[in-house]
């Protein structure tokens, strides 16, 4: 079962990282998170109606956006947020100013693990993100970095230096991450297997990212995490960190970034219903047939040396190979392209120091 941590914990990073949590409902699920969260800021994305007050308990520090601030701060391109959706978060994501974020559903509580001890996930996530990962080479160890592992015989010395982790992909136990018709067929069934591990995802390997339990390094991937359209208005729901995670995961690998998956566990507390959710899936379900040969066949150009020219060539690529599925495929690489200008308004990239110039008969003047 989920447990109310009893002491408050060290907190790494609480400068440098943002907790991003998109909710319809009072956040009273933050009291059993509080000895882990509270020392940290929280940025609340409220989907749903604007006019509806949302209570966080007393004692953390956060800023709360609703679809009226969305609308205000954005203007125009605010049409790339969706709407009744989570893939609203990303909304935080981009507002933000630390370097790491987190995000966690409002469902999700903490864990125990096999020796009843209480579950850090934030804590391991910022772990997994400080340290290397291996997309080139994998290690039969897992993450070599880990306390207790390292480097197994054979594998090359010139790679040993990793990569940098861009994304902190953790699991669940009690109700796993299944798709409606799997849920349909197995609505008993509960994940109760905690294995102690933390992999990097290879290079050239897609994979199904969960945004429930995420962390990432936003100056390294930033741009990329965007959730897509989905809800409200769309023929599609239940797909948008799926197509954030194969949008990253190819610039990833283009960028020579890593994604780590594995720890650590979260308690996910309740199964979302079936029918509802096979609805907003059943036609990503014949979609993502296409969409999957469509991401392993991406080439990005080498002149994509940044996260927004990636996402802005993946863009048009979307529109182009991606059209004749069906036309929310236009729609939705127009939208990818409004979320960079939208980040990029936010987040205007720093101004270089000009530097300084040597006289001819001295050196150089010291910097201020």
């Amino acid at each position: 079962m989920a447990v109310v941590p009893s002491t408050k914990v060290v907190a790494p990073l609480k400068d440098e990282l943002d907790i991003v949590i998109p909710t319809i409902r009072n956040l009273d699920f933050l009291e059993m998170w509080r000895p882990f969260f509270e020392q940290y800021h929280l940025i609340i994305v409220q989907d749903g109606d604007p006019t509806k007050t949302i209570r966080v308990p007393d004692g953390f520090d956060y800023e709360l956006y609703n679809r009226n601030d969305i609308n205000r701060i954005l203007g125009p391109k605010a049409s790339c947020i969706s709407f009744k959706d989570s893939a609203c978060r990303c909304f935080g994501f981009m507002v933000s100013k630390k370097k790491y974020i987190f995000t966690i559903d409002d469902d999700c509580f903490v864990a125990k693990d096999p020796s009843g001890k209480e579950i850090n996930a934030l804590a391991q996530h910022i772990q997994n993100l400080l340290t290397p990962s291996t997309p080139f080479f994998f290690n039969t160890l897992y993450d070599p970095y880990r306390e207790g592992a390292d480097f197994v015989r054979g594998y090359p010395f010139s790679m040993r230096e990793g990569a940098p982790t861009a994304i902190s992909h953790g699991l669940w136990l009690n109700i796993p991450d299944y798709d409606a018709p799997t849920q349909l067929v197995k609505p008993r069934e509960r994940n109760t297997r905690y294995v102690d591990a933390v992999l990097t995802i290879p290079k050239g390997t897609l994979f199904p990212m969960c945004g429930m339990n995420l962390g990432f390094d936003r100056e390294l991937i930033g741009p990329a995490m965007y959730f897509g359209l989905m809800g409200d208005g769309q023929p599609i729901g239940r797909y948008d960190d799926m197509w954030a995670g194969w949008c990253a995961k190819v610039i990833c690998d283009h960028l020579s970034l890593g994604v780590k998956t594995g720890l650590p566990y979260i308690w996910h507390s309740k199964a979302s219903n079936p029918f509802v959710n096979l609805k907003k899936e059943y036609k990503g379900i014949y979609w993502q047939e296409e969409i999957i040969p469509f991401f392993q066949a991406v080439t990005l150009p080498k002149e994509c040396t940044t996260v927004q020219k990636c996402y802005i060539e993946l863009s048009k690529l979307v529109k182009e190979k991606l059209g004749h599925v069906d036309p929310y495929f236009q729609k939705l690489g127009d939208a990818m392209v409004t979320w960079i200008d939208a980040w990029d308004e936010l987040n205007p990239p720093a101004v270089p120091a000009t530097e300084p110039v040597a006289k001819k008969d001295g050196p150089p003047p010291k910097a201020k």
